[in-house]
């Protein structure tokens, strides 16, 4: 009778019970357990669900969870834990390292706008591929996978392409996994495989790859996908370091058609690729994160038994890896968070021992595994996602709605909104349009914006007595709202509602959405909303700009 399945989570439960290193920090395997459960189960699983999926005590899960809120990993949200868009940073720190996403998403992106399909880039992972970057296309059957997805490389384009390379050892642990789990029930990205392609489909399969130097995927994930795949080498080596890959569906394109008609143009823009990793310079280190070591003293010193100084300690280390920093001695990784180099060497064991680094010649470097802490679920964060426990926390603050809109045309469009319990509040549903020039957030966002480039009607239409309907005087009000940072509104859209916006950034530092907080002219002055409300405003918005700079490093964040 064959094995038990195997997951990432399945494996760190495991370790939690099994015999570790004797260096190894037990409180950091515990964590990596609790933290692949929640990504298996989607970002969200309440204490009891994570105790009964790790196994560990329920006082040993409370404390791990208030150890990964207190760092912002996760969130506490009533009865359950959600994991956070900042634990995309230890996926990231990884991805920077790796630098691909950064030197080829570009050529990615292109040819997805020119085939009208969906482009990945994937790399190896043991005997599976795992996505590196996704530029989708928006349509009603979505065909791509999340950034971190891992898949048997025996049912993807890729995997051919990557099994040229494997070695006799590599070749055995992936039969050893095949008859351990013959319906792929360990990768929960794909759906169970069906009876049939034995090993030696994917021998003939892997060997015309090597041959061909491209391989295709005929619906071998499930009926209806197919894609093909090229692989990206290293110039100075010769070395596949990643496979460029077209997504398509039978509606569209049949396996042969890919073969046909795409996979020139694919062939193309992968030795553009390679022209782009042959010129690219070497890598500067960024800067690393700094006065780790005494903020988790600190948290330990103010939050006591609660606070796991160990477990925050060693995720830190990961943290000092990311551009420039791709490989790190003991001692760099030690300087880089200013832990002790015995702490961070007993952090990097314990990586080792689960996978999440690999060690070799004094050097350590991250693997892709570190993208199963999180990344599949929080890559499709939208924005309003992320917005949204900042607002909540912002209402419950200040006692008033809050929403968050995009410039859609010449109106803003709300995308996110708290309401308070008043019986008199404002009643604003998501989806709704408002003329940008008569709302604070729309003023906020049409500021941003160069003076030529606002989209403003003509005429501009009164709303009430109050309403702004000068075109010079509403130019040199946005430019003023530009120099402040935020913009009010005095019962210019509606007799009786006032409201206060600010914009909110994203990595580029381009206003992509407002926040506001709306109220009634009974409740604040035009000066209490600046002395009282702005402060709070622009805290939360300081807040959403951190999440949407870590989600959209190398993620896309939907504005919707």
């Amino acid at each position: 009778m064959p094995a038990k399945p195997r997951t990432d989570a399945d494996a760190a439960s495991d370790i939690v019970s099994a015999a570790v290193p004797v260096e190894a920090v037990a409180p950091l395997v515990r964590g990596v357990a609790v933290l692949l459960r929640l990504t298996e189960a989607g970002g969200t699983l309440s204490p009891s669900g994570l105790e009964r999926a790790t196994g560990l005590a329920r006082s040993t899960v409370d404390r791990i969870t208030a150890t990964l809120a207190r760092m912002g990993y996760v969130r506490l949200d009533g009865r359950d834990v959600v994991l956070t868009p900042r634990l995309m940073e230890l996926g990231n720190a990884y991805l920077s390292a790796l630098r691909l996403p950064a030197l080829l998403d570009a050529r990615a992106d292109a040819l997805a706008d020119e085939l009208d399909e969906s482009v990945s880039l994937a790399v190896a992972d043991r005997d599976g591929i795992r996505f590196i970057h996704q530029a989708t296309r928006r349509r009603a059957m979505s065909l791509s996978f999340r950034i971190g997805d891992l898949l048997p490389a025996e049912r993807t384009a890729p995997g051919p392409l990557f099994a040229t390379q494997w070695t006799r050892q590599d070749w055995r642990a992936w039969r050893e996994r095949r008859g351990a789990d013959p319906e792929d029930r360990g990768f929960p990205a794909v759906p169970p495989r069906q009876p049939g392609g034995g090993e030696g489909e994917f021998e003939r399969r892997a060997a015309a790859a090597a041959a061909d130097g491209w391989a295709l995927d005929d619906q071998l994930i499930e009926p209806g996908l197919v894609a093909v795949s090229v692989p990206v080498r290293d110039p100075r080596t010769g070395r596949i370091v990643c496979a460029a890959n077209v997504v398509s569906h039978t509606s569209r394109h049949t396996a042969a058609d890919l073969r046909d008609t795409l996979l020139p143009r694919l062939r193309e823009a992968v030795r553009a690729m390679e022209d782009d990793l042959r010129a690219a310079p070497p890598a500067e280190p960024a800067a690393a994160p700094l006065g780790l070591a005494a903020w988790t003293g600190a948290s330990k010193q103010e939050l006591g038994r609660e606070f796991v100084e160990s477990l925050a300690r060693g995720l830190t280390v990961l943290t000092a890896f990311g551009e420039g920093r791709a490989e790190l001695t003991l001692t760099d990784a030690a300087k880089a968070t200013g832990l002790a180099r015995a702490t961070a060497r007993r952090a990097l064991i314990t990586y080792e021992h689960l996978g999440l680094v690999r060690a070799r010649d004094r050097v350590f470097e991250l693997t892709p595994r570190v993208l199963s802490l999180g990344y599949p679920p929080l890559s499709r964060t939208s924005l309003p996602g992320i917005a949204a426990p900042h607002m909540a926390e912002l209402a419950r603050h200040v006692h008033e709605s809050t929403s968050l809109a995009v410039l859609s045309g010449a109106d803003i469009q709300y995308t996110a909104r708290v309401a308070t319990s008043r019986i008199m509040s404002v009643n604003i549903t998501v989806g709704t349009r408002l003329p940008a020039y008569a709302t604070s957030m729309g003023r906020v966002l049409l500021a941003d914006l160069p003076a030529a480039d606002r989209p403003l009607p003509r005429p501009l239409r009164p709303f009430t007595p109050h309403t702004l309907t000068d075109p010079d005087a509403l130019s040199r009000l946005l430019d003023t709202v530009r120099t402040r940072g935020h913009a009010v509104t005095d019962q210019e859209l509606e007799e009786g509602l006032r409201s206060i916006a600010v914009p909110v950034r994203d990595r580029t530092g381009r206003a992509v959405a407002a926040l506001n907080v709306a109220t009634h002219v009974a409740r604040h002055t035009v000066e209490e909303c600046e002395r009282d409300l702005l402060p709070a405003l622009r805290t939360t918005a300081d807040r959403i700009e951190e999440d949407l700079r870590v989600a959209g490093r190398f993620a896309r964040v939907p504005m919707f």
